[in-house]
Order: C-alpha cells, then structure tokens, then sequence
C-alpha cells in the first residue's frame, strides 16, 4: 500500500507454522516476593522491538518505520493522530526511553511489559491503559494463538504494544486508514482506540466457529464410536473454552468502565460505539458458556454410550454362556462313560449305531431353538455397534 509520501505495505502476517506453546491456560503474571513497584521482567539480551508510526488526519495517512522511541516526539504536538504500534515487548532500554517521550507511569509500564496481566483499564489521569487479550486461529490447526494487546490512550496518540509481533487482527483498521474509508480518519484518538478493541472482540467469533464444528462432530463420535481419544478431545475442548473465558469475560467488565467511568479521553459519541462492542462481548461469552455447557454434556454422553456399549457386550456375552450351558449339560452326562452290561441303569445310547450323530442332532436343535428364541426376543439387534470397538 502507499501513504502519503511513502510507499510500503501493511498487512497481517500469517501465523508461524510451528508454535511450541501448548499451554492453553491463561496463568496471569505476579511480581517475586520483595519486588518493588515497577519493575519489568524482561530478559537482559532481549532485542529492541519494531516501532510502526502510523500519523493520519482526515487529509492523508503516513507510515513510518522508526528506529527509536524519540522520533515520534514531533508528532505528538500536531494536532493529527498518532498511533505507534510496537511489535514486542523489546527490552529495557527501549522502555526507558518510551517512559521519557509518553511520559509513563512506571506501573502502567509493568503491566504492559510484565504479561499475562488481567484484561483491565486503568486511569492514570492524562492517559488510559487498556488491557485486552486477543485469539487468533492457527493455521492448519483447531487451537488458536492467544496474546496480550496493550492500548495506552493519550490526547492525540495511541500506543499498542503487541506480546507477539508476528500476527494481529488490526489488518481492517490499516486498511480503513490507509484508503481513508469509513470515519476513522475523522474522529480523534479514542474512536482508533475503539476500532482496535472492536477488531479483537470480532477475533474471538471465527475461533468459536471453528470450536462449534467441533463440537458437532463430538457429538456424532460420542454417540456412534465413542473412544478414549474422544474423551481426551472432549478435555482439550473444554480446557480451551475455560481459556476463552477467562480471556473475554474480565474485557466484557474493562470495556463496561470505559463506557460507564466519565473520562475526558473518551468522547460521547465513542462511547456510543463501545456500547456496541459490549454487546459483541457479551454475544462471545453467551457463545463460549454455551459451548462449555454443550462440552460438559457431551461428557455424560460419552459415559452414557460406554456404558450402553458394554451392556450390549455383557448382553452378547450373556447369549453365547446360555447357548452353550444346555450343550455342555449333554457333552457332561454322556462323558460319564458308564457302560456296564451287569448295571440295569447303563446308557444305551452308546451302544446306538447312530448314536453320536444323534447327540449332534439333539445338541443343535437345542443351540437352534435359543438362538430362535434369542432373535424373536430382540437382542440381536445392537450387537453391530460392538464391532465399532
């Protein structure tokens, strides 16, 4: 895409193939016992992340690469908006200097540094930092990628600090920006502010989406061919979704006190606009409970279907030990072998010439007629879902 006087390109990058993280928790961050106030966890050797200026009014849009946190200090006393996009966390020299030119508070420092933090908003008078958590699918994958998007509001400027700087879902906005669509290059610091919170509220639906079909095909499995891999699916899911909750329902609260608490930052009319993004969190959380309620009966489900499954195999057991009970009574009494001319009470069918294929004669009727009576009675019916095991 080009700005204004500079030619460049902007959209999300796609998702690493390979991501080690199989952690689906949200563990929030917490400060060593004795650490004071302030203090950034950052690794010694970490790199100086990527810093995209963005400045734009409603005349045109230009984007700039920085190379230090100093050289948006210009922008700032202009009356267009600035939004400064930092890719990682970086390391603490940068924020050293990101605290001189924004003037930051060193807790709202640590939040945005120190993650996971708790979706929140916290009002440092002249600036508002917001705390949003945003999903995005994987590719080739049913999980999806989670991290933490900070958003520190100013009078005329914007900062987000993006956890990790491979993917986003603020391609849209770029693009609004970029082509001056819509009214975001009309309205001030905090209608962007509500585009970016809008952009990661509507990053949950397409994950959910993709956790409905899953849930759907479950539920097929459960019934049909239930396994122990599908019990460990059902786990997977309803651990997902837990993550999902614990990400959207703190932001529902942290965007409700935006629109509630009177800051001179947010204008009326964006309030009316993050009225509508609470409703979209609140559609998201209506959405993951009920997933998770649907997860936790598939869970019955699946007991109800193993233990149906083993009933038809007792019951098949049942029926092959009853065929055979009258057949071994006959093979018992004629393997007694008494055979004695003096004894008036021998068994004459030994000596019958076709005696042993009469046995076999008499031993089948009986199989026959259980079997017979076995199938008039019904139970025959189910035995196909045991050979799905």
């Amino acid at each position: 895409m080009t700005y204004k006087g500079v030619k460049t390109s902007i959209a999300i990058v796609e998702p690493p193939e390979n991501d080690d993280d199989d952690d689906s928790y949200v563990d929030y961050f917490y400060d060593d016992p004795g650490d004071p106030p302030g203090t950034l966890d950052l690794e010694e050797d970490a790199l100086a992340p990527d810093i995209v200026l963005i400045d734009y009014n409603e005349a045109g849009a230009t984007r700039l690469k920085l190379n230090f946190p100093q050289e948006v200090a210009p922008y700032l006393d202009t009356e267009s908006v600035s939004w400064v996009d930092v890719l990682g966390l970086g390391n603490n020299e940068t924020w050293r200097q990101m605290g001189e030119v924004f003037d930051l508070h060193p807790l709202a420092q640590e939040d945005v540094v120190n993650v996971p933090q708790r979706p929140k908003v916290v009002d440092y008078e002249d600036q508002l930092l917001i705390i949003a958590w945003m999903v995005m699918l994987k590719e080739e994958s049913d999980t999806f990628h989670k991290e933490q998007v900070s958003l520190i509001l100013g009078r005329h400027y914007l900062v987000t600090v993006q956890e990790e700087p491979d993917y986003d879902c603020f391609g849209p906005v770029r693009d609004r920006i970029r082509t001056g669509k819509g009214i975001v290059r009309k309205q001030g610091a905090d209608y962007l502010a509500y585009c970016l919170l809008d952009s990661i509220i509507d990053g949950f639906f397409p994950v959910l989406e993709g956790y409905g079909e899953r849930i759907e095909e479950l539920e097929d499995e459960v019934v049909m061919n239930p396994t122990r891999q599908t019990l460990g699916r059902i786990y997977e899911i309803r651990r997902e979704l837990l993550t999902l909750r614990r990400a959207i329902w703190p932001q529902r609260d942290a965007i409700n006190s935006l629109i509630r608490d009177g800051n001179n930052l947010i204008t009326p009319e964006v309030r009316i606009y993050l009225r509508d993004c609470y409703d979209h969190t609140v559609q998201v959380m209506d959405i993951v409970e009920s997933y998770r309620e649907l997860s936790s009966g598939l869970m019955d489900v699946y007991l109800s279907s193993v233990g149906n499954k083993m009933n038809e195999v007792m019951k098949f057991l049942t029926v092959i030990s009853t065929i055979f009970i009258p057949l071994t009574f006959v093979v018992g009494i004629y393997g007694m072998n008494f055979n004695t001319e003096k004894s008036p009470l021998n068994m004459p069918e030994l000596n019958w010439y076709l005696g042993y294929p009469l046995c076999w004669g008499v031993m089948m009727a009986i199989a026959s007629s259980l079997i017979y009576f076995f199938w008039r009675r019904g139970w025959f019916d189910n035995f196909s879902t045991i050979k799905n095991d």
